[in-house]
């Protein structure tokens, strides 16, 4: 489990492909590696992986193939700024909200405007999302704890719109983020077991 709380931005070392369609991920890291070992989870970009080798200034994790295709890790290369997390703890402050590190889908953006000191970034919803989210709710873009600032609908296709607060912009890759760009989402669990626990839910 996560907290949406992003710790560093790391860089990618090697993407080594495997002949089982999985590739293995090298991630050059600080912070996230104080105290980690073999088996425990970081999160790269919204996405819960294992570490399965560490070195002093890395980590590596095997990405499966289903992976690849549900989220944006297919997508990087060698050199691409990631977002990292180490998994909560009992003592962990919960800064964001509970974030799992399974992805839902993917999200594009759609506008980004300055305001004041903040940036407000409007992301187009896969299909099936837009039911989890409210305004002032909580959603993760690319692993990062985001309060939903509005949700609505343009030309047939679902929206939601968030603010950045510069520190968000300095200490993680949204800062980096252009029309077009491709980013991991994950909804609010909670919202998910409510929709299966009511009568004719479905999640």
């Amino acid at each position: 489990m996560f907290t949406g709380i992003v710790r560093e931005i790391g860089r990618v070392a090697q993407l080594q492909p495997l002949d089982t369609g999985e590739v293995r991920l090298t991630v050059s890291a600080d912070e996230v590696l104080r105290g980690a070992g073999l088996g425990d989870s970081i999160a790269v970009n919204g996405v819960c992986l294992t570490v399965a080798a560490q070195q002093d200034t890395a980590f590596t994790a095997d990405v499966m193939a289903e992976t690849l295709r549900r989220s944006t890790l297919g997508s990087l290369i060698d050199g691409s700024p990631v977002n990292l997390e180490p998994a909560a703890t009992p003592t962990t402050a919960l800064g964001g909200h509970i974030v799992q590190g399974h992805v839902d889908g993917t999200g594009t953006v759609l506008r980004r405007e300055p305001s004041g000191d903040f940036d407000e970034i409007t992301f187009a919803l896969p299909s099936g999302l837009d039911r989890y989210l409210v305004e002032k709710g909580s959603v993760a873009v690319e692993g990062v704890s985001l309060t939903v600032a509005a949700v609505g609908e343009e030309d047939g296709s679902d929206w939601f719109r968030v603010a950045l607060i510069p520190s968000t912009l300095q200490h993680t890759t949204l800062g980096q983020l252009h029309k077009g760009d491709q980013v991991n989402l994950e909804v609010d669990v909670l919202a998910k077991y409510v929709e299966r626990l009511l009568p004719g839910g479905t999640a």
